[in-house]
């Protein structure tokens, strides 16, 4: 049954923001003086927020005040740098275009903040998108349903005529919280084991394989 609205988790499967993120989490690290990450070890700390991935990127022991400087400060250079290398993934801008020409709605559901992911929304996919929901102050983050039943309300479907689309073990606990059935693409932050084990069943290599899937 082809669905009546597609959700899309942002980072690591619309938009590769790994690059600009590690930049400015490691910016504020060295500004606090604490060494900076590898790519991978801030690719495999993505996927449940700032907070969270700031608390993963300071060294053991960090204390509680030195953690929230360094917080700040990605606060306020990531929204000022967090278009220079990030891209589209190959593919997802005319796959969303498709899904426009056949009248399905999309949205984008992350979290990230609200102001970042409707920026970046409109800056990489004008016009593209139905709604876009980040996170917002009081309330629950991914995987948490939350945020997820914003976006089907904006859209006005219910949840059984919706499917998700994530790249991580954090969005398949988001799609099982919030009752919509899964596609998992391959080239975003996480490693096929990972999901898998994490229970992800249905996997999309590419936009064009996740597009004839879409409109079966």
């Amino acid at each position: 049954m082809q669905h009546k609205a597609v959700i899309f988790d942002m980072d690591g499967t619309i938009l590769d923001t790994l690059d600009d993120l590690a930049d400015s989490v490691n910016h504020s690290l060295q500004l606090q003086g604490f060494p900076k990450r590898k790519r991978e070890e801030i690719r495999a700390f993505l996927g449940n927020g700032m907070i969270q991935l700031i608390h993963l990127s300071v060294p053991e022991g960090t204390s509680p005040e030195e953690e929230a400087g360094v917080l700040e400060e990605h606060k306020k250079y990531y929204p000022l740098h967090s278009a220079e290398k990030t891209k589209a993934y190959e593919g997802i801008p005319e796959l969303l275009k498709v899904l426009k020409q056949k009248g399905i709605k999309t949205a984008v559901v992350s979290n990230k903040s609200d102001p970042n992911v409707k920026a970046l929304v409109n800056r990489y996919f004008d016009g593209l998108f139905d709604a876009s929901v980040g996170s917002r102050e009081g309330i629950p983050r991914k995987p948490a349903a939350d945020l997820v039943d914003i976006a089907l309300k904006e859209l006005g479907v219910e949840k059984q005529e919706a499917v998700y689309i994530g790249d991580s073990d954090v969005d398949l606990a988001t799609a099982f919280h919030s009752g919509l059935e899964m596609i998992t693409v391959l080239w975003g932050f996480r490693d096929r084991d990972v999901l898998e084990k994490a229970g992800a069943v249905t996997f999309a290599n590419t936009a064009k394989e996740l597009e004839e899937m879409l409109l079966l």
